[in-house]
Protein backbone atom coordinates (compact mmCIF):
# COMPACT_ATOMS: atom_id res chain seq x y z
CA UNK A 1 0.00 0.00 0.00
CA UNK A 2 1.49 3.32 -1.14
CA UNK A 3 0.74 6.17 1.29
CA UNK A 4 1.14 9.95 1.12
CA UNK A 5 0.99 12.17 4.22
CA UNK A 6 -0.01 15.83 3.98
CA UNK A 7 0.86 17.44 7.31
CA UNK A 8 2.77 20.63 8.20
CA UNK A 9 3.79 19.75 11.77
CA UNK A 10 6.94 17.63 12.00
CA UNK A 11 5.97 16.01 15.30
CA UNK A 12 2.51 15.11 13.98
CA UNK A 13 4.07 13.63 10.83
CA UNK A 14 6.48 11.49 12.83
CA UNK A 15 3.69 10.29 15.12
CA UNK A 16 1.54 9.37 12.13
CA UNK A 17 4.41 7.49 10.49
CA UNK A 18 5.04 5.57 13.71
CA UNK A 19 1.40 4.53 14.04
CA UNK A 20 1.14 3.56 10.37
CA UNK A 21 4.18 1.31 10.74
CA UNK A 22 2.62 -0.30 13.81
CA UNK A 23 -0.86 -0.85 12.38
CA UNK A 24 -0.02 -1.28 8.70
CA UNK A 25 3.57 -2.56 8.41
CA UNK A 26 3.09 -3.30 4.71
CA UNK A 27 2.39 0.40 4.08
CA UNK A 28 5.03 2.33 2.11
CA UNK A 29 5.12 6.07 2.79
CA UNK A 30 6.17 7.50 -0.57
CA UNK A 31 5.89 11.21 0.24
CA UNK A 32 5.33 13.66 3.08
CA UNK A 33 3.99 17.05 2.03
CA UNK A 34 3.71 20.20 4.14
CA UNK A 35 1.65 22.72 2.15
CA UNK A 36 -1.27 23.23 -0.21
CA UNK A 37 1.11 24.43 -2.90
CA UNK A 38 3.38 21.40 -2.68
CA UNK A 39 0.41 19.02 -2.55
CA UNK A 40 -1.03 20.44 -5.77
CA UNK A 41 2.37 20.17 -7.44
CA UNK A 42 2.90 16.58 -6.27
CA UNK A 43 -0.52 15.24 -7.27
CA UNK A 44 -0.30 16.98 -10.63
CA UNK A 45 2.98 15.29 -11.53
CA UNK A 46 2.90 11.86 -9.79
CA UNK A 47 0.79 8.68 -9.92
CA UNK A 48 -1.76 8.84 -7.11
CA UNK A 49 -1.18 6.59 -4.07
CA UNK A 50 -3.46 4.00 -2.50
CA UNK A 51 -4.18 6.21 0.50
CA UNK A 52 -3.70 9.82 1.63
CA UNK A 53 -3.61 11.13 5.18
CA UNK A 54 -4.45 14.83 5.03
CA UNK A 55 -4.39 17.43 7.79
CA UNK A 56 -7.11 20.05 7.31
CA UNK A 57 -5.13 23.10 8.40
CA UNK A 58 -1.80 23.59 6.61
CA UNK A 59 0.75 26.37 6.86
CA UNK A 60 -0.36 28.11 3.67
CA UNK A 61 -4.09 27.59 4.02
CA UNK A 62 -7.03 25.23 4.27
CA UNK A 63 -6.30 21.79 2.81
CA UNK A 64 -9.66 21.83 1.03
CA UNK A 65 -8.07 24.42 -1.30
CA UNK A 66 -6.04 21.58 -2.81
CA UNK A 67 -9.19 20.29 -4.49
CA UNK A 68 -9.73 23.58 -6.28
CA UNK A 69 -6.49 23.06 -8.20
CA UNK A 70 -6.16 19.31 -8.72
CA UNK A 71 -8.17 16.11 -8.56
CA UNK A 72 -7.14 13.42 -6.07
CA UNK A 73 -8.40 9.97 -6.98
CA UNK A 74 -7.07 8.29 -3.81
CA UNK A 75 -9.16 7.60 -0.70
CA UNK A 76 -8.41 10.26 1.92
CA UNK A 77 -8.38 9.96 5.69
CA UNK A 78 -8.42 13.44 7.20
CA UNK A 79 -6.51 14.22 10.37
CA UNK A 80 -7.71 17.13 12.46
CA UNK A 81 -8.11 18.74 15.81
CA UNK A 82 -11.78 19.34 16.67
CA UNK A 83 -13.43 21.30 13.84
CA UNK A 84 -17.22 21.69 13.95
CA UNK A 85 -17.82 22.21 10.27
CA UNK A 86 -15.41 19.57 9.08
CA UNK A 87 -16.60 16.88 11.48
CA UNK A 88 -20.21 17.48 10.51
CA UNK A 89 -19.33 17.24 6.83
CA UNK A 90 -17.35 14.03 7.37
CA UNK A 91 -20.26 12.41 9.20
CA UNK A 92 -22.75 13.40 6.52
CA UNK A 93 -20.59 12.09 3.69
CA UNK A 94 -19.35 8.97 5.52
CA UNK A 95 -15.79 10.19 5.05
CA UNK A 96 -13.24 8.90 7.51
CA UNK A 97 -11.16 11.09 9.80
CA UNK A 98 -8.80 10.78 12.73
CA UNK A 99 -8.89 13.20 15.65
CA UNK A 100 -5.55 14.37 16.99
CA UNK A 101 -3.79 13.08 19.00
CA UNK A 102 -4.15 9.97 16.85
CA UNK A 103 -4.28 6.60 18.58
CA UNK A 104 -3.37 3.19 17.10
CA UNK A 105 -6.89 1.84 17.66
CA UNK A 106 -8.35 4.75 15.67
CA UNK A 107 -5.90 4.08 12.86
CA UNK A 108 -6.87 0.39 12.88
CA UNK A 109 -10.54 1.29 12.58
CA UNK A 110 -9.82 3.55 9.60
CA UNK A 111 -7.67 0.90 7.89
CA UNK A 112 -10.33 -1.76 8.42
CA UNK A 113 -12.93 0.51 6.84
CA UNK A 114 -10.65 1.15 3.87
CA UNK A 115 -10.05 -2.58 3.39
CA UNK A 116 -13.81 -3.14 3.02
CA UNK A 117 -14.15 -0.68 0.15
CA UNK A 118 -14.59 -2.09 -3.32
CA UNK A 119 -13.23 -0.28 -6.36
CA UNK A 120 -16.64 1.25 -6.95
CA UNK A 121 -16.83 2.26 -3.30
CA UNK A 122 -13.43 3.97 -3.56
CA UNK A 123 -14.50 5.95 -6.62
CA UNK A 124 -17.69 7.04 -4.88
CA UNK A 125 -15.73 7.90 -1.74
CA UNK A 126 -13.31 10.12 -3.71
CA UNK A 127 -16.24 11.85 -5.39
CA UNK A 128 -17.85 12.58 -2.01
CA UNK A 129 -14.59 14.10 -0.77
CA UNK A 130 -14.38 16.34 -3.84
CA UNK A 131 -17.99 17.46 -3.47
CA UNK A 132 -17.52 18.18 0.23
CA UNK A 133 -14.43 20.25 -0.52
CA UNK A 134 -16.29 22.18 -3.20
CA UNK A 135 -19.08 23.19 -0.84
CA UNK A 136 -16.65 23.87 1.99
CA UNK A 137 -14.69 26.26 -0.21
CA UNK A 138 -17.83 27.95 -1.47
CA UNK A 139 -19.17 28.30 2.06
CA UNK A 140 -22.41 26.50 2.78
CA UNK A 141 -24.51 24.03 4.74
CA UNK A 142 -25.40 20.39 4.31
CA UNK A 143 -29.11 19.91 4.99
CA UNK A 144 -30.71 16.53 5.77
CA UNK A 145 -34.18 16.07 4.26
CA UNK A 146 -35.52 12.53 4.74
CA UNK A 147 -33.04 10.28 2.92
CA UNK A 148 -31.37 13.11 1.00
CA UNK A 149 -28.50 15.50 1.73
CA UNK A 150 -28.96 18.91 0.10
CA UNK A 151 -25.99 21.31 -0.11
CA UNK A 152 -26.99 24.96 0.30
CA UNK A 153 -24.51 27.71 -0.49
CA UNK A 154 -24.37 30.59 1.99
CA UNK A 155 -25.02 33.01 -0.86
CA UNK A 156 -28.39 31.30 -1.46
CA UNK A 157 -29.66 31.91 2.09
CA UNK A 158 -32.05 34.79 2.88
CA UNK A 159 -32.58 34.00 6.56
CA UNK A 160 -32.44 31.43 9.34
CA UNK A 161 -35.45 31.09 11.66
CA UNK A 162 -36.17 29.20 14.84
CA UNK A 163 -39.39 28.44 16.68
CA UNK A 164 -40.06 25.86 19.39
CA UNK A 165 -36.44 24.68 19.08
CA UNK A 166 -36.85 23.92 15.38
CA UNK A 167 -34.48 25.72 13.02
CA UNK A 168 -35.03 26.28 9.31
CA UNK A 169 -33.18 27.84 6.39
CA UNK A 170 -35.07 29.89 3.82
CA UNK A 171 -33.39 30.61 0.49
CA UNK A 172 -33.84 33.52 -1.88
CA UNK A 173 -35.83 31.30 -4.23
CA UNK A 174 -38.35 30.54 -1.46
CA UNK A 175 -37.29 27.08 -0.30
CA UNK A 176 -37.56 26.40 3.44
CA UNK A 177 -35.49 23.49 4.74
CA UNK A 178 -34.92 22.09 8.25
CA UNK A 179 -31.50 22.41 9.87
CA UNK A 180 -30.35 20.64 13.01
CA UNK A 181 -28.08 23.28 14.58
CA UNK A 182 -29.09 26.15 16.91
CA UNK A 183 -28.85 29.78 15.78
CA UNK A 184 -25.97 30.48 18.16
CA UNK A 185 -23.85 27.84 16.43
CA UNK A 186 -24.96 28.91 12.95
CA UNK A 187 -24.07 32.55 13.61
CA UNK A 188 -20.58 31.52 14.73
CA UNK A 189 -19.95 30.04 11.27
CA UNK A 190 -21.19 33.03 9.26
CA UNK A 191 -19.57 36.26 8.11
CA UNK A 192 -20.74 39.06 10.42
CA UNK A 193 -20.61 41.44 7.47
CA UNK A 194 -23.10 39.34 5.53
CA UNK A 195 -25.44 38.13 8.28
CA UNK A 196 -27.00 39.75 11.35
CA UNK A 197 -28.61 38.14 14.40
CA UNK A 198 -31.76 40.25 14.40
CA UNK A 199 -33.30 38.66 17.51
CA UNK A 200 -33.83 35.26 19.12
CA UNK A 201 -35.80 34.01 16.12
CA UNK A 202 -33.89 35.35 13.10
CA UNK A 203 -30.51 35.58 11.44
CA UNK A 204 -30.90 37.66 8.29
CA UNK A 205 -28.77 38.13 5.18
CA UNK A 206 -27.89 41.67 4.17
CA UNK A 207 -28.80 40.75 0.61
CA UNK A 208 -32.35 39.97 1.74
CA UNK A 209 -33.04 43.31 3.49
CA UNK A 210 -35.71 45.15 1.52
CA UNK A 211 -37.23 47.80 3.79
CA UNK A 212 -36.78 49.12 7.34
CA UNK A 213 -39.49 50.88 9.36
CA UNK A 214 -39.57 52.62 12.71
CA UNK A 215 -41.84 50.75 15.10
CA UNK A 216 -43.19 51.24 18.63
CA UNK A 217 -40.73 52.04 21.41
CA UNK A 218 -37.93 53.16 19.06
CA UNK A 219 -37.65 49.67 17.65
CA UNK A 220 -37.27 48.80 13.98
CA UNK A 221 -39.03 46.28 11.80
CA UNK A 222 -37.26 44.74 8.85
CA UNK A 223 -38.95 43.49 5.69
CA UNK A 224 -37.08 41.03 3.52
CA UNK A 225 -37.29 40.26 -0.17
CA UNK A 226 -38.81 36.87 0.74
CA UNK A 227 -41.77 36.13 2.99
CA UNK A 228 -41.02 35.53 6.68
CA UNK A 229 -43.13 33.50 9.15
CA UNK A 230 -43.43 36.49 11.50
CA UNK A 231 -42.47 40.14 11.80
CA UNK A 232 -38.73 40.77 12.27
CA UNK A 233 -38.26 43.25 15.10
CA UNK A 234 -34.95 44.86 16.08
CA UNK A 235 -34.96 45.88 19.75
CA UNK A 236 -34.18 49.46 20.76
CA UNK A 237 -30.90 48.33 22.34
CA UNK A 238 -29.76 46.67 19.11
CA UNK A 239 -30.79 49.42 16.69
CA UNK A 240 -27.36 51.17 16.71
CA UNK A 241 -25.57 47.86 16.04
CA UNK A 242 -28.00 47.04 13.24
CA UNK A 243 -27.47 50.44 11.61
CA UNK A 244 -23.69 50.03 11.80
CA UNK A 245 -24.02 46.58 10.21
CA UNK A 246 -26.04 47.99 7.33
CA UNK A 247 -23.48 50.71 6.78
CA UNK A 248 -20.51 48.33 6.84
CA UNK A 249 -22.25 45.69 4.76
CA UNK A 250 -23.17 48.10 2.03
Amino acid sequence: MRIVIIEDETAATQNLISIIREVCPEGEIIATIESVRDAVKWFTSNPHPDLVFMDIHLADGDAFRIFEQTHISSPIIFTTAYDNYALEAFHVNSIDYLLKPIKPEDMQRAMDKLARLTRTDREAYSERVSQMATYHNAGGFLVHVKDKIIPIKTSEIAFFYTTQERVSITTFDGRTLPYDKPLDYIMSTLSENDFFRANRQFIISRGAVDEISVWFGSRLTVSLTVKTPERIVISKARVPEFKRWLTIAR
